[in-house]
């Protein structure tokens, strides 16, 4: 399994097998504080086995194109939703699950604004920020046991832009 992977733009429908796409939409679901501020409801589904609902920070180091896909890695106990606190698009590799190993990558970019939440076993490439700062806000599963799974490829796949 080996190759290049061309990045398409991040939709909710093409991202829809692998997790949610989080962003902001047509009209607010409410609209609050006074009417100054209009609220996204609910925009992704949190799914822990166990443990609780946590929000970490993490900074991460930017990444160039093409981008070399060494590694993918998955977290069976629960999802994991990246929203980045800067206006900055960021490069999101995902793969199918064949048989309990990743199938043939896809890559997205995100448009300035958008996150993703990632379902609970879904094989996907590290934080991968294209500028920096590549600060992130996570929220994940906090407890117990390992929930990281790795597949390192044999040969890596080129990410190379659309």
């Amino acid at each position: 399994m080996t190759g290049r992977v061309t990045i398409a733009p991040l939709t909710a429908t093409a991202f829809a097998p692998f997790g949610d796409v989080i962003e902001v939409t047509g009209d607010p679901d409410k609209i609050i504080n006074q009417g100054q501020c209009g609220r996204y409801h609910d925009l992704a589904r949190l799914d822990f086995s166990d443990g609780c609902a946590g929000i970490s920070l993490f900074k991460a180091n930017p990444r160039s194109l093409p981008y070399q896909l060494v590694m993918v890695e998955r977290h069976p106990d629960g999802s994991q939703a990246f929203i980045p606190m800067t206006h900055q698009p960021f490069l999101v590799v995902v793969a199918p699950d064949e048989g309990g190993r990743p199938g043939h990558p896809q890559a997205f970019v995100t448009k300035p604004g958008q996150g993703v939440n990632y379902f609970r076993g879904t094989w996907h490439g590290v934080l991968t920020p294209l500028h920096g700062p590549g600060l992130f806000a996570v929220i994940d599963r906090i407890g117990g046991g390992a929930n990281l799974e790795e597949f390192w490829f044999d040969t890596p796949f080129e990410i190379i832009g659309g």
